[in-house]
């Protein structure tokens, strides 16, 4: 995520933490915080809890993760609340985000052990496998705006692998993030083994830096990717990062138009358009923009600004004022920039973080809304003169996390997808999303190392190659 959607640090009173609706602009409950001291006594009760949790059998750690599933399912409607008090995300969405959390900790509960299975290798003679060992305590620093998912993408696939974890959520999130510790301590996790921090952001460092921190996974920014990947780095230790996107939606001529507006509405509007995997850029070859710029609007209109904590609201407040006036600063500077306005585009007169559906055209190279992550309810559309320049002007971005393909010839969509595309996903006729079975993650400056999946438990384990032979065959080589 760019710079707008940085964890974002709460108001403090008497060193406590304290939320704030961004729908209402009230404050919320107070928190008491930890220092960097009880995060590496946290650290050193984790290490020694993962010692035992290793030793269990996949089985048993799958009924731990079943049971968390149970939890959060029973307790959808609770989370789903608190998650829209902190940081304004619809009742709707809440909901939902909790049930793809229950099946993530299914999913990982009952496919571990044949992700982690031993894996014999033929090499003639000596008996050779591979074996997937548990690593230790991973650190998850994780951003505001999937504040259950975010974490669940993460926690089960390594908790299942046999690891710990503390997390160190977004600061705006405080009582989202000490709500997953109850989950899974009631689903049985040892209360060491999973730990919430409510730790500063500046202490972050000092806590990857800790001998009892085996890894580190982000979510969030690029100039949070950087800091932790170079604090990383400096002890030698693997981070896998998952940071901002500028979604490219090639749309060819060829598209249904108003079925390719509504895919791209419901790409743009994930979230509030607060996702590092909504589509941002949506590039039209010349020949049918003008009717594109039609249906989108008329797309986008849908998404009517509303009380989150109503079923049936499309689009609730962005997380923060501050975000807001991030978003329309972006829009005001493209449109004085030559970027032309068809809808939204101004700030309500009402309290709270809102701001309406926004739709730009004639957005160009040198506008915010071309170049930069705009992270809300703003689509961007780019005119291409034909499907080569449209994957062209898809690719110049640092970005590569999502992308996608309109077009009615599915042949020539995943021949796009699969080949012309720089990004980690590239979804055709439909919007880009995470999903435990297949892997996520991005290139370029949207980060590296991969989640869901085989591949995403796989990286917090040490891949180990094991010979066995009797003794007394045993021999030699002089080649390393």
């Amino acid at each position: 995520m760019a710079e707008q959607a940085e964890l974002t640090r709460p108001e403090t009173s008497a060193k406590k933490l304290q939320t704030v609706n961004p729908a209402t602009g009230e404050p919320g409950k107070f928190y008491d915080p930890h220092s960097i001291d009880d995060a590496k006594a946290a650290a050193k009760a984790a290490r020694a809890a993962f010692l035992e949790w290793r030793r269990l059998s996949f089985e048993q750690r799958s009924a731990v993760l079943h049971k968390a599933a149970d939890i959060l399912r029973a307790r959808e409607t609770e989370l789903a609340r608190l998650m829209t008090e902190e940081m304004g995300k619809t009742l709707d969405d809440g909901r939902a985000e909790t049930e793809k959390c229950a099946f993530q900790c299914n999913w990982f509960a009952d496919h571990a052990a044949e992700y982690l299975a031993d894996q014999p290798v033929d090499i003639g003679g000596a008996e050779a496998f591979v074996t997937f060992n548990p690593i230790g305590i991973v650190l998850a620093v994780m951003p505001w705006n999937f504040p259950l998912w975010q974490v669940f993408r993460a926690a089960a696939p390594a908790l299942m692998a046999g690891n710990g974890m503390l997390l160190k959520h977004a600061s705006n999130v405080p009582g989202s993030a000490l709500a997953i510790e109850e989950v899974l301590h009631q689903a049985g996790v040892p209360k060491d083994l999973f730990r919430t921090l409510l730790l500063p952001s500046s202490e972050v460092e000092a806590l990857i830096k800790d001998d009892n921190i085996a890894a580190v996974t982000l979510t969030g920014s690029v100039p949070a990717g950087r800091s932790v990947a170079t604090a990383a780095a400096s002890v030698l230790k693997k981070c896998v990062l998952e940071l901002g996107g500028s979604d490219a939606y090639v749309v060819l001529e060829d598209a249904d138009i108003e079925a390719a507006a509504k895919v791209a509405a419901t790409a743009r509007m994930v979230n509030g358009g607060q996702s590092c995997i909504a589509g941002k850029r949506f590039i039209v070859v010349r020949s049918i923009v003008e009717p594109f710029e039609r249906a989108m609007v008329e797309a986008m209109r849908s998404y009517e600004m509303g009380d989150p904590t109503r079923e049936g609201t499309k689009l609730g407040p962005m997380q923060s004022m501050k975000a807001r006036d991030e978003i329309h600063r972006q829009v005001e500077d493209s449109i004085a920039k030559g970027a032309r306005l068809l809808l939204g585009g101004s700030v309500p007169e009402r309290t709270g973080a809102w701001y309406p559906a926004t739709v730009l055209t004639n957005v160009l190279p040198g506008q915010p809304a071309h170049d930069e992550e705009v992270f809300g309810p703003v689509a961007a559309i780019i005119a291409a003169d034909d499907e080569a320049d449209a994957i062209r002007i898809a690719n110049d971005s640092p970005f590569g996390l999502g992308s996608g393909v309109l077009t009615s010839d599915l042949d020539r969509g995943r021949r796009i997808a699969s080949q012309e595309l720089e990004a980690g996903l590239s979804f055709v006729n439909e919007n880009v999303r995470s999903d435990p079975r297949t892997p996520f993650g991005g290139v370029k400056h949207s980060g590296f190392g991969r989640e869901c999946s085989a591949y995403g438990i796989r990286e917090f384990v040490n891949i180990k190659t094991v010979h066995v032979k009797p003794l007394e065959h045993a021999n030699g080589s002089q080649v390393e």
